[in-house]
């Protein structure tokens, strides 16, 4: 057994159903939740057992001729609560030694063990219900050995208070399982979560506590004042008062109690949902709640699994994908029907790379590789661009597609000049690159099949960028634009030399090409 001291530690957070209590250890709940469920219920119980005394003492216009005496009705509810609460109490601890030895050793919960403790606070309301019948039906029938009538009067009484009681302990009783509950079907698969129509069986009981047991109790009152009897009307008058009151705090606890029931998860789950909307996908919320509302709190943790799959592939997409085009993609969908557009297109290559991969290893030639992309592809994105494929140790990239840009030979000119000073600042004198610049039309589009897709872009301009770039080697210049791409760039950022025209691969005409002043 835990230590009082222990368990009055984390008593309050307990009382208020805390369900996220991970520091308490499994067997310090077990215990809070045996000794504290029993509690509760036994003073439910009291309370009702104090009511219907009060009841059929003071309140409850019933003459005193024939009836018991006070001291046999508080002798005899005495005994009878004393009995009820000891039947109560072991039957309860019973229903939840299943779950206080999970608590207490750990391991999986089984599908047996989730069902039992979701229907335990069921099983503490009928309890209650067939102790307080019986109640009803031992005072009813001590009454009626006197008179059949007042006999009949005191069981309703009773039974009225009997339903009230139990109804409290079954919401007391679902609150405070809750933490044992959390970490019972943590994990659980939605479909695998065994509810009833616990939601609809919270609001009737408030609506019969609140609604129909005070009707009942005045319909019981106009009953008797319509009879023939010796009730007086300050009798009745002080019944109706202290029954109206009785209705309303009680109802108003009950209903109290079973709006937090559903509205608690329920505020839970909207808490969660503006954690995911900030981007949170690590969050979970405990699993507690025996009803419809068990299997939303259970399939918004699948979503959030989901979700933060999801979230993994798309950031994995983005980092093997360019975003400009991961973007497209996920927008536009798949679909294979190209488009023709003018775009600028830049081929970048690393200058006498066969020397260099001579001179150093293979995993420093990745390096450098790396190093040459790294600052690269931002400066193709600052400016529009972005890229549409790594070719071994060069690159491919596109302006104007699938973004459109309006000034796309400018953009892709003044990116190639960004290259070039970066390339210096990064390698020095080490390492030097060849950068051409084409623009022309071509067809952008989605290219592939069987489930395997790339977004790229086809034309004569694409392989005339390459023999641009292949040109550099040539002419020594670093950069080479086309002679379009040279008629499109509204204010050339730098100054243009024409070379001599340059035959082309491909080409059965010479193309006049210009380098641009790095």
């Amino acid at each position: 057994m835990t230590p009082p001291r222990l368990l009055m530690r984390y008593l309050p957070a307990f009382l208020r159903a805390d369900v996220r209590c991970e520091d308490v250890e499994g067997r310090v709940l077990a215990d809070l939740t045996r000794v504290v469920v029993a509690a509760v219920v036994v003073l439910a119980n009291l309370i009702g057992t104090v009511a219907v005394l009060a009841l059929n003492l003071v309140v409850i216009p019933l003459p005193p001729d024939g009836m018991l005496s006070n001291g046999f009705y508080i002798l005899a509810a005495g005994a009878y609560l004393l009995f009820a609460a000891l039947i109560g109490v072991i039957a309860g601890i019973r229903g939840q030694r299943g779950l206080n030895r999970w608590l207490a050793s750990g391991g999986p919960g089984t599908a047996q063990l989730r069902a039992a403790v979701l229907r335990l606070p069921l099983r503490v309301f009928w309890l209650q219900v067939w102790l307080w019948i019986g109640g009803a039906v031992v005072f009813a029938v001590f009454e009626a050995s006197r008179d059949v009538e007042r006999g009949l009067w005191v069981g309703v009484i009773v039974v009225l208070t009997g339903v009230t009681t139990a109804a409290c302990a079954y919401l007391l009783t679902e609150r405070l399982l809750r933490p044992a509950a959390a970490r019972l079907l943590t994990g659980v698969d939605p479909n695998d979560l065994r509810v009833g129509r616990g939601v609809a069986v919270r609001s009737v009981l408030a609506w019969a506590l609140g609604s129909c047991v005070p009707m009942a109790g005045l319909f019981m009152l106009g009953l008797r004042t319509l009879a023939p009897s010796q009730v007086t009307d300050t009798q009745l008058a002080v019944a109706m008062v202290v029954l109206a009151g009785t209705a309303l705090v009680v109802g108003m606890h009950t209903v109290y109690l079973a709006a937090r029931a559903t509205a608690d998860p329920i505020n839970g789950v909207a808490d969660a949902l503006a954690e995911v909307r900030r981007g949170r996908f690590d969050i979970r919320i405990p699993v507690y709640d025996g009803t419809e509302i068990g299997r939303l709190q259970s399939g918004f943790n699948e979503m959030v699994v989901g979700l933060a799959e999801r979230e993994q592939i798309r950031s994995a997409f983005g980092t093997y994908v360019d975003p400009a085009i991961a973007e497209h993609i996920l927008r536009e969908g798949t679909d294979l029907a190209g488009e023709e557009v003018e775009v600028s297109i830049m081929f970048i290559d690393i200058r006498d790379f066969t020397g260099l991969s001579e001179t150093i290893s293979a995993t420093e030639i990745v390096g450098t590789i790396n190093r040459l992309f790294e600052r690269a592809v931002p400066v193709i994105r600052e400016h529009g661009g972005h890229v549409d494929k790594f070719v071994g140790d060069g690159l491919l990239a596109v302006f104007g597609a699938p973004r459109r840009i309006a000034d796309h030979p400018r953009q892709a000119l003044l990116a190639a000049l960004a290259i070039a000073a970066a390339v210096r600042e990064e390698f020095g004198g080490g390492l030097s690159v060849g950068i051409g610049v084409n623009t022309g039309v071509v067809v952008a589009g989605n290219v592939g099949g069987a489930g395997r897709f790339e977004f790229s872009v086809i034309g004569d301009p694409v392989n005339v960028a390459a023999r641009i770039e292949a040109a550099t080697r040539q002419t020594g210049d670093t950069i080479l634009i086309s002679e379009r791409t040279r008629e499109l760039v509204a204010g050339a950022p730098a100054g243009l030399v024409e070379r001599p025209d340059v035959e082309l691969k491909g080409k059965s005409e010479p193309v006049s090409l210009y380098a641009v002043h790095v």
